[in-house]
């Protein structure tokens, strides 16, 4: 498992996308590894402490290359979710099917979030 973590820069609370590896190598085809460059040593109050993590700034630049992926792996993850599950999924079915879609949604949100200003892909 991998985590997408974002983070305020004013120690407010950070959140985290967990994805699977699998989905993980599905994200870096596009090119999500690859915005922001390399990750820099930031220092950020985090849980009462200052700590020093490898992050990718939000600016706004970064933000919207992140939007622009996001969007567009959701676009394409529904066209393949619909045409997969097609009018009676189980849930089972349904829950594995819909995976990567509702992973690209949280991540979406949470690069729209502008009490974001960090990206940390571990």
């Amino acid at each position: 498992m991998f985590d997408i973590s974002f983070y305020s820069a004013n120690g407010e609370p950070s959140d985290s996308v967990r994805i699977t590896a699998t989905t993980y190598e599905w994200l870096a085809k596009s090119d999500f590894s690859k915005i922001g460059g390399e990750s820099i040593d930031t220092e950020i109050y985090l849980d009462e402490e200052n700590v020093i993590l490898p992050l990718v700034e939000l600016n706004q630049h970064i933000r919207q290359q992140f939007k622009k992926i996001f969007s567009e792996a959701i676009i394409s993850e529904s066209d393949v979710v619909l045409t997969k599950l097609g009018d009676s999924p189980s849930k089972e079915e349904y829950q594995s099917g819909t995976y990567r879609l509702r992973k690209m949604l949280e991540l979406l949100k949470c690069v729209e979030n502008e009490n974001y200003q960090y990206l940390q892909r571990i």
